[in-house]
């Protein structure tokens, strides 16, 4: 893992510590190193929010221990970056202790801000009302990113240009929004199979930034066949490998793994969603979800599909067989027949329109009861004496 996959997993888990532990944390960290990458995940939240046209630095004054930390957050035209310092000159200052701001960020909800403090500089508000006007919505702004949820999954779609929503006549937004609100505040890893931009090394990464505006406190990873320049920042990183290739993927979830979420979105092919699946769910945790998109590709053959829906060895017909796998207890098998990984742990399949959300858990529910039986004619029975005394029509 790179040391800077190292030090903001260290700084997330810092975020929900105790009281006691918490500076105790950040000191070992580095202070400076701490509001440096906590400035930075204020900069990138904020440049999705409105504010100020023109260039704006607002004076951040973070306190920590005896100490104070000094930083620029410059706003201006849809953009944010932070420059360490004083200014001055700055019109607006933002004051606020340093374990506050980071639990604020990247802890559980809770009533923080309670040290914020904000200051406009004497005579912004009487020497030009353009001025006040822009450190209005300029601190409006960097509040906003600090404090409030970021947007829907449909609307960061539309924001940072994803084709999870819109492109293509695809509208998986909703969908996801239904099956991952539960884990928006949790600290979670997210692995996405395909970056975008095809071989293009500077290009995608836009719905990898999706996930990290959505999931406030994740880790998010994106892996894609061709190398990736410039896509990773704090939070995100992109990883360079063969979605195809079992022992990579092995590898690869047992380093950075395991993974709340993993969602494939990479080739497309089935023989490779298939070995995908097979390598990474077991890195799943339990109470994670594992998806597949883009399933219409199943059912064409240049994509390793078929035109037969019934045919084996495409990406449907392993989504299907999971549903079979899902009721193991109600089959008639071998009594020497041992139950694969697979059925023992998907505990639902969720299929939308392209797209199958499966659920990592412990799939160890009770048959129906031993009594009722499986192999005699239930028709002719309830013919000859009435219903068999287990599942029956509804009434």
């Amino acid at each position: 893992m790179s040391p800077d996959a190292t030090l903001i997993e260290r700084i997330l888990a810092a975020a929900s510590l105790p009281d006691g532990e918490i500076a105790a944390r950040v000191t070992d960290l580095g202070p400076d190193i701490v509001a440096e990458a906590v400035l930075a995940e204020v900069a990138c939240r904020a440049a999705l929010l409105d504010g100020p046209a023109d260039r704006l630095a607002i004076q951040c004054d973070l306190g920590f221990g005896v100490g104070r930390l000094g930083y620029l957050l410059v706003l201006g035209d849809g953009r944010a970056h932070v420059e360490k310092g004083w200014n001055g000159e700055a019109p607006a200052t933002l004051r606020q202790d340093l374990v506050d701001l980071l639990r604020e960020l990247f802890g559980p909800q809770g009533p923080h801000g309670v040290t914020r403090e904000l200051f406009k500089k004497d005579g912004v508000d009487a020497t030009n009302p353009l001025v006040n006007k822009a450190v209005v919505a300029g601190l409006r702004q960097v509040l906003g990113a600090i404090s409030q949820r970021p947007k829907s999954l449909t609307d960061l779609s539309v924001v940072l240009g994803t084709d999870k929503w819109g492109a293509a006549a695809v509208w998986y937004t909703p969908h996801y929004e239904k099956y991952f609100a539960p884990y928006r505040d949790q600290a979670v890893k997210v692995l996405e199979i395909g970056v975008g931009g095809y071989n293009r090394p500077d290009q995608g990464g836009e719905s990898l930034r999706m996930w990290k505006h959505y999931f406030r406190r994740g880790l998010i990873y994106g892996l894609d066949f061709f190398a990736k320049n410039g896509i990773s920042e704090s939070r995100l990183h992109v990883l360079q490998g063969d979605q195809g290739d079992a022992r990579f993927l092995e590898s690869m979830a047992r380093k950075f793994g395991p993974f709340d979420i993993v969602i494939d979105d990479g080739s497309h092919f089935s023989h490779h969603v298939i070995a995908s699946f097979n390598a990474l769910f077991p890195h799943v945790r339990p109470g994670g979800m594992y998806v597949v998109e883009d399933l219409c590709t199943s059912y064409w053959p240049g994509w390793g599909g078929h035109v037969d829906p019934t045919a084996e060895g495409t990406s449907m017909a392993m989504i299907k067989s999971l549903l079979d796998g899902l009721n193991h207890q109600e089959q008639i098998r071998n009594a020497d027949q041992r139950l694969s990984m697979i059925e023992l742990t998907v505990t639902g399949v969720h299929v939308h329109h392209n797209i199958a959300v499966i659920d990592k858990g412990l799939n160890t529910e009770q048959a129906i009861p031993a009594f009722i039986s499986r192999t005699d004619n239930q028709l002719r029975q309830y013919s000859d004496a009435g219903p068999p005394g287990g599942p029956t029509s509804a009434q």
